[in-house]
């Protein structure tokens, strides 16, 4: 079983619109409602690949309701959310189909109170043991101790259970020195972590600070990987246009299997762009195209070394 994190889950909305224009009145074409976060998107990807996921975090108020009856309904995920008196957010994502963009507006979470906080230590503390692979996912809603990916990592660490942090921020900066195996930041984040804008140096430096590897996402351009093992870039053989929304997250869930099933750096990072490529073709944000996911497999290009980085 794989465990996932989610702290800050959501319902996902997506709306399609013709074309998105300021100050008018849209007529929308489509709605499609999904659980979410980025554990939990993360949880719905690596089901589909066959794996077992369990996901928990917090889920609250009506909008928690409809997570969770949406997550029972996904094979190969189960439940172990922790409930809690506020309401879990919403997500918003608007297509627009004439040029293929999407704007995302995300609602803050709700305020987690010290007795639900403990409540969750407690849930983690059981599943852990339990485990393959754990992986910490997204923000963090009010109320959680700005540490408390950094404990959650130390918490894995201690049962030898390997850790991937994905956050940003003040989170990541003190999850890394808690030494997660893997962090899965953007070049935004890792400039944010690191003071650095150039990608293989502020990869190196996350490295330093405590990750064991990172792996960094180049948005168009692929994926950047710098392990105890070598150094890779790994990249889709052209742009692949769509929707963006969830293609980190299918990125993590390559990560987390090819973890579990030891494959080799470069193979795992070939999944990573393939999958993450396939989730920008789908028709649905969040989803990835199976039949694309197996066309870019052979064709991902991956370049590097394999020598300490």
């Amino acid at each position: 079983m794989i465990l996932t994190v989610t702290l800050n889950t959501a319902l996902d909305i997506t709306y399609r619109v013709r074309s998105l224009r300021p100050h008018t009145t849209h007529r929308v074409s489509e709605v499609v409602e999904r659980p979410g976060g980025k554990g939990v998107n993360v949880a719905r990807v690596l089901a589909a690949l066959g794996h077992e996921a369990t996901v928990t975090g917090f889920a609250g108020g009506a909008t928690g309701e409809v997570v969770r009856e949406r997550l029972s309904a996904v094979p190969g995920v189960t439940d172990a959310l922790v409930p809690v008196a506020g309401a879990t957010r919403r997500t918003i994502a608007v297509v627009d189909e004439l040029f293929g963009d999407t704007t995302q507006l995300n609602e803050p979470g709700p305020q987690i109170e010290p007795a639900e906080w403990g409540a969750f230590l407690d849930r983690y503390e059981e599943l852990v043991p339990r485990a393959s692979a754990v992986a910490l996912c997204g923000s963090l809603p009010p109320g959680v101790p700005v540490g408390a990916y950094a404990n959650l990592v130390r918490g894995a660490r201690a049962h030898g259970v390997p850790v991937l942090l994905d956050t940003s921020g003040e989170p990541l900066r003190r999850g890394v020195a808690a030494r997660p195996d893997i962090i899965k930041p953007n070049t935004g984040e890792l400039a944010e972590l690191t003071g650095s804008h150039d990608p293989l140096r502020a990869t190196q430096d996350a490295r330093r600070r405590g990750a064991h590897a990172v792996v960094a996402s180049l948005g168009a351009d692929g994926l950047l990987a710098v392990t105890p093992e070598g150094r890779w870039r790994a990249a889709p053989p052209s742009p692949v246009h769509g929707n963006p929304t969830g293609a980190g997250d299918s990125a993590v869930a390559a990560l987390l299997s090819g973890l579990v099933h030891r494959r080799p750096w470069p193979e795992r990072l070939t999944h990573a762009v393939a999958l993450s490529a396939a989730t920008v073709r789908s028709a649905t944000a969040g989803d990835f195209d199976r039949v694309s996911y197996e066309e870019l497999l052979g064709r991902v290009a991956v370049s590097g070394e394999f020598s300490a980085a």
